[in-house]
């Protein structure tokens, strides 16, 4: 490269930590147009894949400087290619190349250590998301590497405010224990795109809230389920790491400064601001929304204002996160702002074993309309 010799390794917890979590800080994720998120690992660099089955993290040392890293985790999903319909993935996450360092191979170099892992791991696919028109990672992971455009879900984000929801009485509401929310998820979306093999681990960890139905009011919650019910769970990300907004866009702040100024002075109208995202905040993310029945939209739309009701009760939960698949009509039940959230987030994806080329042409063939399953220890 001509400025010195790239050291390129595993994590180590003793040496690293304090200059992984100095790297975040300095590093902005998203385009500066839109505002750009800084976070905060709450003194764990490797937070965000700790919860995964299998994960790493690498980094990138120049002249004795840390200035690259990058996460990885491994686990098995449903993925529908023949001849079988499970998976061996690896997911990319986290890349971060200090400022000054960048557009020096360090980022491509870093992934390619990261890729030979996943193969030695035996992976069958690398996949990564990110905005869609974020050029850099467009060009280092489509133009540069080979990933190939997948999948486009919307992140569809909800602020936390006050006042609360008010919860129709026309539904009952339900908090099911993880055994009866693993065997109805493994029933009804198993056939899932990405749907994971280890759903069991996700109910059970300690993030996880709680899995919640809503059916309407004079039936009952049995083995014979309702003729309509919607089923979400709830994951608090807050706990693992916050997040601040730095240079937000113009109409974000005279809309937060105007709301809060209504809110002062006409409180009886309850008026719904945006909450102050220039501090750390936390939120929760909804996943695993399933429904049935022609009142399903409806349910799902209760569920997810009773989670943010919920939410409110947190201190620091600002916001109310899902991720649904591009064409899926479910986004249209679920509360967001559209100014706080994101259309078409972008999946791209690779094959690692080319044994396996061209069931992977298969995979990225098939329709976009199918609905996909959003891990929430990869969020």
């Amino acid at each position: 490269m001509g400025y010195g010799e790239l050291n390129i390794r595993n994590y180590n917890p003793q040496k690293d930590r304090a200059r992984v979590e100095d790297l975040e800080r300095r590093c902005e994720v998203g385009p500066a147009e839109r505002g750009f998120l800084f976070t905060d690992t709450l003194g764990d660099p490797i937070c965000r894949i700790r919860n995964s089955p299998i994960y790493n993290m690498i980094v990138a040392e120049l002249n004795n400087q840390l200035v690259g890293v990058i996460q990885g985790s491994i686990k098995l999903v449903t993925i529908h290619k023949p001849p079988k319909n499970l998976a061996r993935v690896g997911y990319i996450l986290g890349l971060r190349v200090a400022p000054l360092y960048r557009r020096r191979g360090i980022g491509s170099s870093l992934v390619v250590r990261l890729e030979e892992w996943f193969i030695a791991s035996g992976v069958d696919y690398a996949y990564m998301a990110t905005e869609k028109d974020n050029d850099a990672s467009f060009k280092l992971f489509v133009e540069k590497l080979g990933y190939v455009k997948f999948r486009t879900p919307a992140i569809l984000v909800n602020p936390v405010n006050c006042p609360m929801y008010r919860i129709s009485s026309k539904y009952e509401f339900e908090k099911l224990k993880v055994e009866e929310a693993e065997s109805l998820y493994r029933k009804f979306m198993s056939s899932m795109e990405f749907f994971p093999s280890d759903i069991g681990n996700i109910l059970r960890n300690k993030l996880s809230l709680g899995t919640w139905v809503a059916y309407p009011r004079g039936e009952s919650w049995g083995e014979i389920l309702p003729s309509s019910w919607a089923m979400v769970s709830v994951w608090n990300s807050g706990e693992v790491f916050k997040l601040r907004l730095g240079n937000a866009p113009t109409s974000c702040l005279m809309y937060t400064k105007s709301s809060q100024l209504m809110g002062n002075l006409v409180p009886c109208f309850k008026w719904r601001g945006i909450p102050d995202f220039m501090h750390p905040f936390g939120f929760y993310f909804i996943y695993g929304v399933c429904r049935e029945g022609p009142m399903s939209g409806k349910l799902v739309r209760t569920l997810c204002r009773l989670v943010h009701n919920m939410a409110a009760k947190c201190r620091d939960c600002k916001a109310v996160v899902t991720e649904v698949g591009g064409s899926d009509t479910l986004r249209r039940h679920i509360p967001h702002w559209r100014l706080l959230s994101c259309p078409e987030d972008l999946w791209c994806i690779k094959g690692l074993k080319n044994e396996e080329r061209e069931s992977f042409y298969e995979l990225i063939k098939t329709p976009t309309t199918r609905t996909l399953f959003v891990d929430p220890r990869e969020v």
